[in-house]
């Protein structure tokens, strides 16, 4: 399935879908170093989000998550691509600064979509965000 979407960060990407139903912070959320996420009161806590397209709702919290992000990238923890419901600003400009592909606001047929109930952990996705779209393959 393909979807239409707005590109926040231009890029390409393709691997594991990591989805996770939760704001998310760079900051707090994630441990720079590993990947992991640590924070109790997020779905996908204790896992990694190193080198899955990171698919979530928004971000939260502070601004200091924009240079964790790009921290994240040149420790080659962070993730491949994002995919955002409705990206915020500290996501959005971690994503420029990091050169990571992101993408939200995705439409099917014209009408927007929420990515969380079409796309699933471990789905192999693509992301083009230079041509701002999103195709999920559920069979990988």
């Amino acid at each position: 399935m393909k979807f239409r979407g707005r590109t926040i960060s231009k890029g390409y990407a393709e691997g594991e879908a990591l989805v996770s139903s939760n704001n998310i912070s760079f900051l707090g959320d994630v441990d720079v170093e590993t990947g992991m996420v640590v924070a109790d009161d997020i779905d996908i806590a204790g896992k990694s989000i190193k080198n899955k397209i990171l698919v979530f709702p928004s971000g939260r919290g502070s601004t200091v998550g924009t240079y964790v992000l790009l921290r994240m990238k040149k420790k080659n923890t962070a993730p491949k691509a994002i995919v955002n419901v409705e990206t915020e600003p500290i996501i959005a400009v971690g994503a420029i600064l990091a050169e990571i592909p992101l993408i939200d606001k995705l439409t099917f047929k014209s009408e927007l979509i929420d990515p969380l109930k079409y796309i699933k952990s471990g789905d192999y996705i693509v992301v083009n965000a230079t041509e701002g779209w999103v195709e999920v393959n559920e069979d990988c």
